[in-house]
């Protein structure tokens, strides 16, 4: 049985929304977070790195989020969160996926960082806040005629994205952003996220 190694308030919780979306038996393990925030040791006997989300299946343990949510998919999906591979749109989807912890993540996390520490601008450096600027008016201009990234239904980029949003709405990253506000309350309305949230607990912690 597939097992899903989740840390508290981490992106291990999109992991459990796609399993819960599929109805796909699987073993949660939940660890707490330690005093300095971070991830405890007995995560470093499942992965080197102490990586959440991991998962154990069949013999192999596989780390990071777009390749978990991808494997998940391939191997106990129905195909409906990706658009038929090999069209533009399947194409299209993966840089969606992909861009989630890429592009998008060094500037929102900046961000989120920034906030969180108390600083007043988020983030301080004025090129690392015009590129989150320009992060969230793409994926704003993505969202103007469509309710999801590819449509009118969740596909795996919005579980990659849900995490991003997390963290800019703990931060009120979201306060000026109507589209992306509307957006994240579709995601947190969503039967799978609901249900992994009700397992795994909320990905954020709450704000202070």
């Amino acid at each position: 049985m597939l097992k899903l190694h989740c840390l508290a308030y981490s992106r291990a919780i999109r992991v459990e929304w796609l399993l819960q979306e599929l109805d796909t038996p699987h073993e949660l393990v939940l660890y707490d977070r330690t005093e300095e925030f971070g991830a405890p040791d007995s995560l470093k006997a499942v992965h080197p790195l102490g990586k959440s989300p991991v998962i154990e299946d069949d013999g192999m343990v596989l780390a990071e989020s777009s390749a978990i949510l991808r494997y998940v998919h391939a191997t106990h999906g129905d195909g409906r969160f990706e658009p038929e591979p090999g069209t533009r749109a399947f194409f299209e989807h993966g840089e969606w996926l992909d861009y989630v912890e890429s592009s998008a993540a060094l500037p929102i996390l900046s961000a989120v960082f920034d906030r969180m520490a108390g600083k007043d601008e988020a983030p301080e450096d004025p090129r690392m806040k015009a590129q989150l600027a320009a992060n969230l008016d793409y994926i704003e201009g993505r969202l103007s005629d469509r309710d999801f990234l590819m449509g009118e239904a969740p596909m795996l980029a919005d579980i990659q994205m849900s995490y991003m949003l997390a963290l800019l709405g703990l931060t009120g990253h979201l306060q000026e952003r109507p589209v992306l506000a509307a957006y994240w309350d579709r995601i947190k309305a969503q039967p799978g996220f609901r249900a992994a949230v009700a397992r795994t607990g909320p990905m954020t912690p709450p704000a202070s």
